[in-house]
C-alpha cells in the first residue's frame, strides 16, 4: 500500500487530520487562529517528522506511530494520551501531562519538560533522554528508564515493574508504594526515598538524602554507597550491604544492614516489634 505524504503544510482548524492511516507527515506546522484540538487523533500507521505542534491533544487514541525531529511547545497540553505502539525520537516536548494511559511506548534521545509526565501506562521505556517533571510515572507499569537523566519530586508512586540502569535521578518521595523495582548503577538523590515499597533492589547505586528506605518490604541494598542518610531503614525488612557510612539507622523490622561504618544506631520506641540487625564489616 502506498503511503500517504502530506508536505509542508500548516494546520490549526479541529481533528485537522482526524483518523488518518498510513501516512508521513513531513515538516508540518500545527498551530494558528482556529486553535483547533485533536489534530491527528485515532490515526493509525502514522509517521510525524520534522513537525511543530502548538495546539492542544494531538495525538490521543494513535496506534503504531512513530514520532521524529518533533517540537511540542508548551501550548501543547496533553499531547500523547490512550495512544499504542509508538516511538519517539529526538524530540523536544513541553507540553504539560505528556503521555498518559498509553500502552508500548518508546522514547529515545529526547527532551522532556511536562508536569505530570508518564501516568499511568503500561510498556514505557526511556533511553538517552532528559526529563523533568514535578509528578512522574504515577501508576505505571513494566517500566525501563537507561541513560536518563532525571528531575522531580514525586517520582515512581504506585509504580509495579520497573527496571532503572545508568541513570541519575534528582527526586524527593520517590518509588513511594512501587512495587518490583531494580535500580542499578545508578544515582538516585531525595528525600524519604521509597517508603511503602515492595521488593525493590538498588544495586551498585549512590543513595543520597535523608530518611530513606522507611516502612518497606523486600528491600535489597547490593553495593550501594549512602550520603547523608539519617534514620534509615525504619521498620523495613531489609537485606542490606553498603559501601562506606551509613549518618544513622533507626528500628529495622527484620534482616540486616552491614555497612563500614555508621554513625549511630537508634532503637527503641517502637510501634512495632523490630529484630533488625546493624552490623560493622570488620566485626563479621
Amino acid at each position: 500500500m502506498q503511503r500517504k505524504q502530506i508536505k509542508g503544510m500548516t494546520f490549526d482548524e479541529e481533528r485537522a487530520l482526524y483518523n488518518e492511516t498510513h501516512a508521513d507527515v513531513v515538516n508540518c506546522n500545527f498551530s494558528g487562529p482556529a486553535d483547533g484540538e485533536s489534530a491527528l487523533k485515532e490515526a493509525r500507521d502514522i509517521k510525524v517528522k520534522e513537525c511543530t505542534f502548538s495546539l492542544r491533544y494531538p495525538l490521543w487514541h494513535v496506534v503504531d506511530f512513530s514520532v521524529d525531529e518533533v517540537t511540542m511547545d508548551d501550548k501543547t497540553r496533553a499531547p500523547i494520551w490512550y495512544a499504542k505502539n509508538g516511538r519517539l525520537q529526538n524530540c523536544e516536548i513541553y507540553g504539560v501531562k505528556a503521555v498518559r494511559e498509553c500502552e508500548d511506548i518508546k522514547i529515545e534521545n529526547c527532551t522532556i519538560d511536562s508536569v505530570e509526565f508518564g501516568w499511568k501506562c503500561d510498556g514505557l521505556s526511556l533511553e538517552s533522554t532528559t526529563v523533568t517533571s514535578e509528578y512522574i510515572f504515577l501508576d505505571s507499569k513494566n517500566v525501563k528508564l537507561s541513560n536518563v537523566t532525571m528531575k522531580g519530586k514525586y517520582s515512581f508512586q504506585y509504580v509495579d515493574g520497573l527496571t532503572i540502569e545508568n541513570c541519575d535521578l534528582d527526586t524527593k518521595d520517590a518509588f513511594w508504594h512501587s512495587k518490583n523495582v531494580v535500580v542499578k548503577n545508578s544515582t538516585i538523590k531525595g528525600e524519604y526515598l521509597g517508603w511503602f515499597s515492595e521488593n525493590v533492589t538498588l544495586e551498585n547505586c549512590r543513595i543520597i538524602g535523608t530518611q530513606p528506605l522507611c516502612y518497606c518490604k523486600g528491600l535489597k541494598i547490593i553495593n550501594c554507597t549512602m550520603e547523608a542518610c539519617d534514620l534509615s531503614f525504619e521498620y523495613s525488612d531489609v537485606d542490606a550491604d553498603v559501601i562506606g557510612r551509613i549518618d544513622s539507622v533507626k528500628n529495622p523490622k527484620s534482616g540486616k544492614v552491614i555497612c563500614d561504618e555508621v554513625g549511630e544506631i537508634i532503637s527503641g520506641d517502637t510501634v512495632m516489634e523490630c529484630s533488625g540487625q546493624v552490623l560493622l564489616r570488620k566485626d563479621l
